[in-house]
C-alpha cells in the first residue's frame, strides 16, 4: 500500500474534467489499473514460472514495475487504454490475405461468366436431338394399281435417329401419259417424323420384297435397301438418296425367275461387302438353281448351280442358317426343308477348291445326315411345313427352327436338329409372333388360328415347354391379319393384333362377341402382367396388309406402322393408306376390355402408373 501511495504521489496526476486540474488519487488508481491489465497479459501469455519468464530470462525483484517492465518487450505493447497494438508483420499478413481474397473472387467471378457465355452458345449453336412430337400421323398415297403383295420396311435414312418408312406399291394408270411412260410400281420413303415424302424411285416390276440393311458389318456405311421383284428385278439402292447402286442384269435369268428375295450371305469374294444369293426357279419345279450376287457391284460369282428338288407345297425360303460353329448352310424345299452347305454351292459356282475363311468351316452334327443319302442335300424335315423361322436363342450366337406344319408347331434345336417340343394345332396359317411372355427369359410365340366363321383364337405358346400360357377367341373377319410385338427394358413384350370390337361383357367366358360392323378393325395390345385385359389401342377400316414395328432410342418409345387398304368403290381402286402411332401415346389413351373378372380389381390409376413406366428396346431376338 505504501508503494502505491508513494508511486501516485510521484507520478503526475491525471486531469478532473470538473475542475480541469489533475487528480493525484485518480491517476493512482488509473496506474494500479495498469498494473493489474499489464499482470494479466502476463499470466495469460504464461506468466512468471519458477522465477523465469517465458522467454528462459530471471525476473528482476527490485520493484513491481521493473518485474512488470521487464515482461513488456516480449507482450503486444499496450496503449494507454489498455488495447493491445498489433505488430507490422501481422498488418502485411492482413494486406496479403485481402488481396488473395479478391482474387480469388474476381477469378471465380470470370469463370462464372464465361460458363453462362458458353452455356448460351451451346443452346443456340447446338441443335437439340429431334423429338418425336408427331404422336401419330397418316398418309394417303392414292389408289394403288392392284398387286397383291405389301413390302414394307423400316430404316433411318436422314439421320434424325427416327426409323422411317419404306415401301413399294403398284401405280394406277399404268403406260403412257402423253407420250410419257410411266413406271408400273415406285418405291417411296416417308419420314417416320410426320409422314413426309423423302424420295421416291421408280420401279420395273411390282416388288416382292424390301429389306434395309448394312452390306459393310463393322464399318460406317451408308444403309442399303435390297428390292427384290416378281420377276426378274433385283437392285441395290441408296437408302439416303433413293438412288439405284446396281441392278442385276435380267440376262442372267434368260429362262426363270426370281422365286423369293434374295439373302445376305458372308463376304464370298473378299472384297470387305457381303454377298447375296438368289433362287432361281424355272417353268418346271425340278428346274432350280442358285445364283451368287456380288454385293458391291451386283454382278454373279460364278454360274449358276443347279438342284433337282420336288416337293408337295409352298416353297420354304430360301434362308441362310449359320450354325454355333460358324458353318453357313442355305435352307430351302417344297413342303419340306432341306439344306445345302454354301461351300458346296461356291465350289461349284466357282469351280475351284479353294475357299474363302468364311467357309473352311464344317458343322459334325449336320454333316453326318449328309451320310444318309449321299447327296449334296441334307434333310431337315419333311412333313407338311408350311412355314420356317430361325429363331435367335438369347445369350448365345446359336438359333434354333420354328417350323409352322399343316399339323401344328415344332422347335427343332438349331445345333443337332432334334426337336425341343411339337404343339398339335390345326388350321395355323400365319406366321408366329415371337416374344417374351414368360417370366423364364425364353422367347415366346404368338398364334393367330382361325376358329370358325368369323371368330379366331389367340394363343400364346411358352417357348421352353410348347404349353399354351394364354389363349382367347376373338371375333375377326380380317384374313390372316398380321401380328408383331415390341420388346421393353423389363425383358418382357407386348403383342398387337388386330380383331373386331369385343364387348365388355360376354355370357360365354371363353368367347367375346363383337358389338360393331365387320368393316372396323381394332388394335389390340396384349401385356403379359396383364393378362386379363386387353388395350383397345385404335381402330381403322378396310383391310392391314403389313405391320412394323420401330423403336424411337432417344426417347425409348416404340411405334407402329401400317399399311392398309381401304375399301374400294366400284370402278374406283383401292386407296393406299400408311399410318404411324406412338405406343407409349397409345398406351395413355387407350381403352381398357376386360376380359375376364379378377380379384383384386384392377384400377385404373394403378394401371396407368404401370404403363407410363414402360420403356421400349430394339428386339434383341431375329427372325
Amino acid at each position: 500500500m505504501a508503494t502505491v501511495l508513494s508511486r501516485a504521489l510521484k507520478l503526475p496526476g491525471k486531469k478532473s474534467p470538473d475542475l480541469g486540474e489533475y487528480d493525484p488519487l485518480t491517476q493512482a488508481d488509473s496506474d494500479e489499473s495498469e498494473d493489474d491489465l499489464v499482470l494479466n497479459l502476463q499470466q495469460k501469455n504464461g506468466g512468471v514460472k519458477n522465477g523465469k519468464s517465458p522467454l528462459g530470462e530471471a525476473p528482476e525483484p527490485d520493484s513491481d514495475a521493473e518485474v512488470t517492465g521487464a515482461g513488456k518487450p516480449h507482450l503486444s505493447e499496450v496503449t494507454t487504454e489498455g488495447y493491445p497494438l498489433e505488430p507490422l508483420g501481422a498488418l502485411e499478413q492482413k494486406a496479403a490475405s485481402s488481396i488473395a481474397s479478391y482474387v480469388r473472387t474476381s477469378v471465380f467471378l470470370l469463370m462464372l461468366v464465361i460458363s453462362m457465355v458458353l452455356v448460351l452458345v451451346c443452346a443456340f449453336l447446338i441443335p437439340c436431338p429431334p423429338r418425336d412430337l408427331h404422336s401419330t400421323w397418316s398418309r394417303h398415297l392414292g389408289p394403288q394399281g392392284g398387286g397383291d403383295l405389301s413390302p414394307l420396311d423400316l430404316a433411318d435414312v436422314n439421320g434424325d435417329g427416327l426409323r422411317d418408312v419404306l415401301l413399294s406399291f403398284v401405280t394406277s394408270g399404268n403406260g403412257s401419259t402423253a407420250g410419257v411412260s410411266r413406271s408400273p410400281a415406285v418405291l417411296v420413303c416417308l419420314s417416320g417424323m410426320n409422314g413426309s415424302t423423302l424420295w421416291s424411285s421408280p420401279l420395273p416390276e411390282e416388288a416382292r420384297d424390301i429389306t434395309c440393311l448394312d452390306l459393310m458389318p463393322g464399318r460406317v456405311a451408308e444403309t442399303v435397301c435390297l428390292v427384290t421383284g416378281t420377276h426378274k428385278m433385283l437392285s441395290a439402292f441408296n437408302a439416303t438418296s433413293g438412288k439405284a447402286i446396281w441392278t442385276l442384269d435380267p440376262h442372267y435369268l434368260p429362262n426363270g425367275t426370281l422365286a423369293a428375295p434374295g439373302v445376305v450371305l458372308p463376304d464370298l469374294d473378299e472384297d470387305g461387302i457381303r454377298d447375296l444369293a438368289v433362287l432361281v426357279i424355272g417353268e418346271l419345279q425340278p428346274d432350280l438353281c442358285f445364283l451368287l450376287v456380288s454385293g458391291r457391284t451386283g454382278n454373279p460369282v460364278g454360274r449358276p448351280v443347279k438342284y433337282n428338288i420336288v416337293g408337295v407345297g409352298n416353297l420354304i425360303g430360301p434362308q441362310v442358317y449359320i450354325t454355333t460353329n460358324g458353318a453357313a448352310y442355305i435352307l430351302f424345299g417344297f413342303g419340306n426343308i432341306q439344306a445345302v452347305a454354301l461351300r458346296d454351292i461356291f465350289v461349284q459356282a466357282q469351280n475351284r477348291d479353294s475357299l474363302p475363311p468364311s467357309l473352311q468351316i464344317d458343322e459334325p452334327e449336320w454333316e453326318r445326315r449328309r451320310s444318309i443319302n449321299l447327296s449334296e442335300l441334307i434333310d431337315i424335315y419333311s412333313d407338311g411345313v408350311e412355314l420356317l423361322q430361325t429363331v435367335k436363342v438369347p445369350g448365345s450366337n446359336s438359333s434354333n427352327l420354328l417350323i409352322t406344319t399343316s399339323r401344328g408347331l415344332v422347335l427343332l434345336q438349331g445345333q443337332n436338329l432334334t426337336p425341343s417340343w411339337t404343339l398339335s394345332l390345326q388350321g395355323l396359317r400365319s406366321q408366329p409372333t415371337p416374344g417374351y411372355f414368360t417370366d423364364d427369359e425364353t422367347l415366346d410365340f404368338l398364334l393367330q388360328i382361325p376358329n370358325g366363321v368369323g371368330l379366331k383364337k389367340v394363343m400364346v405358346v411358352d417357348g421352353d415347354s410348347g404349353m399354351v400360357a394364354w389363349s382367347y377367341s376373338i371375333p375377326c373377319h380380317m384374313e390372316e391379319a398380321p401380328a408383331t410385338s415390341a420388346a421393353a427394358v423389363d425383358q418382357k413384350s407386348v403383342f398387337l393384333f388386330w380383331a373386331e370390337g369385343l364387348s365388355a361383357a360376354s355370357p360365354n367366358p371363353d368367347v367375346v362377341l363383337g358389338t360393331e360392323p365387320p368393316s372396323l378393325h381394332h388394335l389390340y395390345l396384349l401385356h403379359p402382367a396383364f393378362p386379363s385385359i386387353l388395350l383397345d389401342l385404335a381402330n381403322a377400316t378396310g383391310t392391314v396388309t403389313a405391320s412394323e414395328v420401330g423403336i424411337n432410342d432417344l426417347w425409348k418409345d416404340a411405334f407402329y406402322v401400317t399399311r392398309t387398304t381401304g375399301p374400294s368403290s366400284e370402278g374406283h381402286p383401292a386407296p393406299l393408306v400408311v399410318s404411324k402411332l406412338s405406343l407409349r401415346w397409345a398406351l395413355m389413351e387407350g381403352q381398357v376390355v376386360q376380359l375376364k373378372e379378377t380379384a383384386p380389381k384392377i384400377g385404373r390409376g394403378e394401371l396407368r402408373r404401370f404403363l407410363s413406366r414402360i420403356k421400349f428396346v430394339d428386339s434383341p431376338y431375329q427372325i
